[in-house]
């Protein structure tokens, strides 16, 4: 009687059938809060680069654990007042933060008009608008949203009307202030040029990774 190989052996015999673990203390968003929807922009060309980022090879969300377990908290209490989240960017390698910097020094600017239209791209870093040292390489940064709902502005839209608290028309200045209330009752800190941008707030410093998404 033929015996079958157990998995352990086959991951062995072929490691690309294994999926890359994440840093030591982190965890996979989809284990801990799987109804949280996932636009993981730059695993995608669906970004301001115009093509996926090196360090992304799969369309994962990764946190510390305990960022992703606060996180968890906050979809929870969104799904009790009737909205749900989605998450465009968690856990974010180095390679990827470096990836950015040359992006900013090339003269393709085609993106413009969608994400940055008032702005040249070497402008942004020093602006402030894209980190060269990002805390989501850390693991304890979310850029994230609320499905269905209008914020003014799109994801990494690189304008002054992308501040949290700018004159912005419609539901969009109260569902920017509600999605700060939400995530400040989980623990998480918005940085206040990007309504879209949380930091999970944590004694200590946290190291930052350049482990590859997959």
């Amino acid at each position: 009687m033929r015996r079958t190989a157990p998995l352990a052996c086959l991951l062995a015999l072929f490691p690309t059938l294994a999926h890359a673990e994440p840093p030591p203390g982190f965890a996979r968003l989809a284990e801990i809060a799987p109804d949280v929807a996932q636009d993981m922009r730059y695993a995608s060309p669906n970004n301001f680069t115009g093509a996926p980022v090196p360090g992304y090879r799969a369309p994962q969300c990764w946190l510390r654990a305990e960022a992703a377990r606060a996180l968890a908290a906050a979809q929870a209490d969104a799904k009790a007042h009737g909205f749900s989240l989605v998450v465009y960017d968690c856990y974010r390698p180095k390679r990827a933060v470096a990836a950015f910097v040359e992006w900013s020094r090339s003269a393709d600017q085609s993106a413009k008009p969608d994400y940055y239209p008032r702005l040249d791209k070497s402008q942004l870093f020093p602006l402030g608008y894209i980190a060269a040292q990002s805390t989501h390489s850390t693991g304890l940064a979310v850029d994230l949203g609320v499905l269905g709902w209008d914020f003014g502005t799109p994801f990494d839209f690189f304008d002054e009307r992308s501040w949290t608290k700018s004159k912005v028309p419609g539901d969009a200045r109260a569902h920017r202030v509600a999605l700060v209330a939400l995530m400040k009752r989980h623990g998480f800190e918005n940085y206040p040029r990007e309504w879209w941008h949380y930091t999970f707030k944590t004694e200590g410093n946290a190291p930052a990774y350049d482990a590859e998404v997959e």
